[in-house]
């Protein structure tokens, strides 16, 4: 398995001010490419049941869970495919 730098190790905001800028993003996210309500919250679900999450990043693709679930062509990283 290929090891990825930790992006929110790298970010020097404190972590509410980090949370509130995410959430920003996943506001302003074009209607066109953002998944509907009900789909990022089954997405996010599956995601808080995952043991590769961890506080709020993907341990398989380093991401953060809540960006990617929150754009609609974006699937999971597992092999599994949970959503």
């Amino acid at each position: 398995m290929e090891k990825r730098i930790c992006r929110k190790c790298l970010n020097s905001i404190p972590e509410e001010e980090f949370f509130q800028h995410l959430q920003r993003y996943v506001d302003h996210l074009d209607e066109s490419v953002r998944a509907d309500d009900s789909l990022y919250k089954e997405r996010l679900s599956c995601c808080e049941r995952c043991s590769c999450l961890m506080n709020g990043v993907c341990r398989l693709c380093g991401c953060f869970v809540e960006m990617r679930a929150a754009i609609a062509v974006r699937r999971c990283p597992a092999a599994e495919r949970y959503w």
